[in-house]
């Protein structure tokens, strides 16, 4: 997104950009958006494998900027719900990856290479599973038709001073969060021939197309679609100027469009559907999470408990964790114990009981019950790390240790895992070990120079041990490759 002299990868950058649904969180003016700069591309920029490639690299950088979820078990549902999705959809590439970010207000985007994003925010907004699906769907629809690669073409024939007048504008309104960054992007935008607008709503109807054929296919209700288009519609009554939620400004919804999804739902048979207990579960983990304090996390689910709740086991569920949160444990397990008797396999339950256990201080009790229900899903995320949490509570971590270990060959692109392996590694005495893993969430979180001098620390230390130090050698040749990879152009 640069001017004639630019590289193609740059304006494949910038077209990045443009095509998120999003603006990065707002922050100090001080502070720095990061962009990499991907270098020369080749012929390959328009292939599946480049636009992974551009997806990864975009998301290491995203990691290190923006303030995300750490939650195993809402990554897990997501994980879930968005890969059935993907089943049913278009989507030929399907290595997707997921990142949800702490933010309450609605949004979600799909970057080129199967990254899918989503503010914790959409779970109080999106009532039903289906409403919440409705917008994945379309996220989807995104990544399957190539919006991007298409866009980037139509963005490569544009004038460079618009190009350079959008990189402008998203940097400004991504790093300083004001009026100045939206008032740069419009008048960029201002240049634009029509066609470029046209072309852009074009892709959102064909989304919204796309993304409830995938809807209906997954079994889910079309319906949802309207009516959470409807739902994000009213919210722009209570918006005021820069207020307006984000996905609004990058989705924009008209009347004329939630009547056309509406036309479209009716060509489908309705879809009757339960309540899901697993999606009602998430939103009251995401309603503890994003309360001011616990106590008000606590009369928020009392009160709803009174009333009519959607979920009424989902609600208590809530108020286990609000009491938890507040160093209520004893008052949390008589809340766990109205519930969990029906269903005692429950992840979510199993692991309230261990977070209980622990905040009551028997570590021990965690560790049980965490292993015994492992032992019929071996592998789980949010299981494991649970348990290789409570081992570390415990005053076990050459425990905890072997078992994120086992677990970071399953799943190597959590830095939460690297994070606390890192920390029973330093427990455990296994130095080498801590820096090594400190590396690896670094790398995640693109602070190379950082991982890099950890794999120095590393390498100091490993003494005679060739076959450690050959792998030390070789991540730090990756860290150069993807340095180099970040600053060529």
């Amino acid at each position: 997104m640069h001017s004639s002299i630019f590289t193609h990868s740059r304006a494949a950058l910038l077209a990045l950009l443009c095509c998120l649904c999003t603006l990065l969180p707002a922050r100090a003016a001080n502070e720095d958006l990061k962009i990499p700069n991907l270098g020369e591309s080749s012929t390959s920029l328009f292939s599946a494998d480049y636009e992974y490639e551009l997806g990864r690299m975009w998301l290491r950088s995203f990691r290190g900027q923006a303030p995300l979820v750490t939650d195993p078990l809402l990554y897990s549902y997501l994980e879930n719900l968005v890969f059935e999705l993907a089943q049913h959809s278009e989507l030929q590439d399907r290595r997707i990856e997921l990142v949800i970010v702490d933010n309450a207000t609605i949004n979600a985007f799909a970057v080129p290479g199967g990254i899918i994003g989503v503010h914790n925010g959409l779970f109080n907004y999106a009532v039903t599973e289906d409403e919440f699906a409705t917008v994945m769907a379309h996220e989807i629809a995104h990544l399957s038709q190539r919006h991007f690669s298409r866009r980037m073409e139509l963005a490569q024939e544009q004038g460079p001073m618009q190009l350079a007048g959008l990189l402008a504008g998203v940097l400004l309104a991504a790093t300083v969060g004001s009026d100045a960054g939206l008032a740069a992007m419009t008048t960029a935008q201002g240049l634009a021939q029509d066609a470029q607008l046209r072309y852009s709503r074009a892709n959102e109807a064909e989304a919204d197309r796309v993304g409830l054929r995938t809807l209906f296919n997954a079994g889910m209700d079309p319906y949802a679609a309207p009516q959470m288009f409807e739902r994000m519609y009213a919210a722009t009554r209570y918006s005021q100027g820069d207020r307006i939620p984000e996905f609004l400004r990058t989705h924009p919804l008209s009347e004329k469009r939630i009547s056309d999804t509406r036309a479209r739902a009716m060509q489908y048979p309705k879809q009757i559907r339960s309540v899901s207990l697993d999606y009602q579960l998430m939103r009251a983990r995401v309603a503890v999470h994003s309360a001011q304090t616990p106590e008000a996390a606590v009369a928020q689910f009392r009160a709803a408990l009174e009333g009519d709740p959607i979920s009424a086991e989902a609600t208590a569920y809530g108020l286990v964790l609000a009491l938890t949160a507040a160093g209520r444990a004893d008052e949390a397990a008589l809340a766990l114990d109205s519930i969990w008797s029906a269903n005692r396999d429950r992840v979510e339950y199993v692991l309230a009981a261990a977070d209980i256990a622990l905040a009551q201080g028997n570590a021990d009790r965690a560790v049980s019950g965490l292993e015994s229900r492992l032992e019929l899903s071996p592998g789980n995320h949010p299981l494991t790390m649970a348990y290789a949490n409570a081992l570390h509570q415990a005053g076990s971590p050459h425990l905890a240790e072997a078992v994120l270990l086992e677990q970071s060959r399953r799943v190597n692109n959590d830095p939460g895992l690297w994070y606390l392996l890192a920390e029973v590694q330093g427990l455990a005495g296994n130095i080498v070990g801590l820096h090594q893993s400190r590396a690896e969430y670094f790398i995640l979180v693109n602070a190379l120079d950082a991982a890099e001098a950890q794999l120095g620390y590393a390498q100091q230390l490993v003494g005679n041990d060739f076959t450690r130090a050959s792998l030390i050698n070789e991540r730090m040749r990756d860290i150069q490759e993807m340095r180099a990879a970040m600053d060529r152009g």
